[in-house]
């Protein structure tokens, strides 16, 4: 059996059985003897993940619409049923995938014991420290909860008088609606003057009692006036970069009726992405301007590529961020003798996202 199996059963058995040293989502692999002194990991490319949050307001109009000018002088009342949508946030963040294509054996010198971190997608955290580097996230503003539909509530069922229930007239109804949300408002005001003939035994009570008139009027109001409600929904999508730009490229389309909809739905409205290469990485010359060579049984690691990418809604920009990307680079390695040096050991600290070296230096 070659060094490169024994080192990848090695490693397979050390991902079981090694314990968490960082967090329950990272494991701890030591270059011995077991391993002939290999460590065995795999590089990951990068995702991008578009997280959006849509509104969608319905208003329908109450079933006494017709006479709200008459009543209660109201002259904007909703006359129709309407339904609109609108996307309030949208964010960007970038995460890495494992890449198959990219594994990688990194040979350290014959008894030493070099440590290395592996994250959940087998990419390398760290060499010989326990520091990781944290990747920064954006995060969705979660949405207000919609408040509840005045129709919807208990107050509603006790302002619908049984005359209002008898009756088979609608403009009768909204005549008997009209005469309650009056016969409330002088109801609330004689007990806020002190007026009203009903005690309470304490401020609780009162507000209680305050607060359940005020339901039952803004519900026969409701009947009037029309309702508007206001749904949100969150979705993620995820797009793999390539080694081209992409240009408006549907991601997903959101429709007023139904929000998020299929890319193929043309009930909906696209909302777009877009990527721009801004730089590819490159491999790392000598001072003579010759590329340098991987070093023998060298760390492998990626010096990424930059791209920026835009998310356009309804002909406008809504998000932008730029972020490095594995895909647009390239692969080198670390001498591996830099992590077994007796007298000043180094240690290194990756990008789980691209690979890419964060921080390297001599262990502290």
């Amino acid at each position: 059996m070659n060094i490169l199996n024994k080192a990848l059963i090695a490693a397979a058995l050390a991902t079981v059985a090694a314990p968490c040293s960082i967090a329950q989502t990272s494991q701890r692999l030591t270059a011995d003897k077991t391993n002939e002194y290999g460590l065995i990991y795999t590089l990951p490319s990068t995702n991008v993940e578009i997280t959006v949050c849509i509104e969608r307001t319905v208003r329908q109009p109450g079933q006494f619409h017709n006479y709200a000018r008459k009543y209660l002088n109201v002259s904007d009342a909703i006359m129709r049923t309407d339904e609109s949508v609108k996307v309030t946030q949208v964010v960007l963040n970038s995460f890495g995938v494992a890449d198959p294509s990219k594994r990688y054996l990194a040979q350290f010198k014959n008894g030493s014991t070099p440590f290395m971190n592996i994250g959940p997608e087998n990419a390398p955290l760290n060499i010989n420290t326990e520091e990781t580097y944290i990747v920064p996230t954006a995060t969705i503003t979660e949405p207000e909860e919609p408040e509840e539909n005045p129709l919807d509530t208990e107050a509603a069922r006790q302002a619908i008088t049984q005359e209002m229930i008898q009756s088979s007239s609608t403009a009768k109804k909204a005549e008997l609606a009209a005469a309650r949300i009056y016969e409330l408002r002088e109801a609330r005001n004689e007990i806020i003057s002190g007026r009203s003939d009903q005690s309470f035994p304490d401020g609780k009570a009162l507000q209680l009692a305050l607060d359940n008139l005020a339901a039952q009027e803004a519900a026969l109001t409701a009947m009037f006036v029309g309702t508007t409600t206001v749904y949100h929904d969150i979705r993620s999508f995820t797009f793999v970069p390539t080694k081209e730009n992409v240009s408006n490229k549907v991601i997903a389309r959101i429709s007023p009726l139904a929000g998020f909809v299929g890319t193929a739905d043309l009930s909906g409205a696209p909302l777009t992405l877009s990527m721009h290469i801004d730089e590819l990485g490159e491999l790392p010359v000598n001072e003579k301007g010759v590329t340098k060579t991987f070093p023998k049984g060298g760390v492998a690691y990626c010096i990424p590529g930059k791209a920026t990418f835009t998310v356009r809604y309804d002909n406008r920009e809504v998000a932008s961020s730029t972020f490095d990307i594995a895909q647009l680079g390239v692969v080198f390695g670390l001498d591996p003798g830099m992590f077994t040096d007796k007298k000043a050991p180094a240690f290194v600290i990756f990008n789980p996202v691209t690979g890419a070296v964060t921080e390297l230096g001599t262990v502290r």
